[in-house]
C-alpha cells in the first residue's frame, strides 16, 4: 500500500492530512475480509490510480494522481451491484457536503440511476456514531435544502445507523438488506 502524505500551509498553521479517515477504512477493510471469508460478499477497496514518476531503492521519491477517483469501494452482495464512499468528520452537528468531491457525488448518482447499491458511509468520530447516506437520501437533501452541510438530526431521523460490533466491527450489508427501499429508484 503506497501512503501519501499531504501538507497544506495556511497562515503558519500546518495542516496535515496524514492517514485521515484510517481508522474507519480499517474497519471497513475488516468488514468487508469477514464478509469475503464468510462467503457472504465480494467487496473491495478501489486502488487510487497513481503514476510514479521516480522510484529509489524500492521507495517511491516522487508520484501524483493520474486521474479523480470516484468511490473506495464495490463489488457485489447477493446479486446486487455495490458502490460507495467512506467519509469521516470531527463535527459532533453536521457532515459538510465539501467533504464529497464532485466527481464522487457524480459516481455515485450514475451508480445509482443504473439501479446499482450506491450509498456513503459516513463517520461522525468525536460521537463514535456511523451512518449509511444512501445516494437517494443525499439527492433528496440537496433537492430540497440549500444547506452546505447535513444536520446529525437528518442522519439520526432518516439514514441507517450503524452499531459497532467486534466482528465484523460496521456491518452494513445486514442493514442494506433490511432497508433495500432506500437504496434503489
Amino acid at each position: 500500500m503506497i501512503k501519501i502524505n499531504f501538507e497544506i500551509s495556511k497562515e503558519n498553521n500546518i495542516i496535515r492530512y496524514q492517514n485521515r479517515g484510517m481508522s474507519l477504512e480499517q474497519e471497513i477493510n475488516e468488514s468487508n475480509e469477514y464478509y469475503l471469508n464468510n462467503e457472504i460478499a465480494i467487496i473491495y477497496k478501489k486502488p487510487t490510480p497513481i503514476n510514479i514518476v521516480k522510484c529509489q531503492e524500492n521507495k517511491i521519491s516522487e508520484a501524483y494522481f493520474e486521474a479523480k477517483s470516484t468511490t473506495d469501494y464495490n463489488g457485489v452482495y447477493q446479486g446486487l451491484y455495490i458502490d460507495f464512499e467512506a467519509k469521516s468528520t470531527q463535527s459532533k452537528t453536521s457532515f459538510p457536503l465539501k467533504n464529497i468531491q464532485n466527481n464522487q457525488f457524480l459516481h455515485a448518482k450514475r451508480i445509482f440511476k443504473a439501479l446499482g447499491v450506491s450509498f456513503f458511509i459516513i463517520e461522525f468520530s468525536k460521537l463514535n456514531r456511523y451512518f449509511i447516506l444512501p445516494t437517494k437520501l443525499l439527492l433528496y437533501f440537496i433537492k430540497v435544502n440549500k444547506s452546505s452541510s447535513i444536520p446529525l438530526s437528518f442522519f439520526i431521523k432518516e439514514c441507517i445507523e450503524i452499531n459497532r460490533k467486534i466482528y465484523p466491527p460496521l456491518d452494513y450489508l445486514s442493514l442494506i438488506k433490511n432497508h433495500l427501499d432506500l437504496f434503489l429508484m
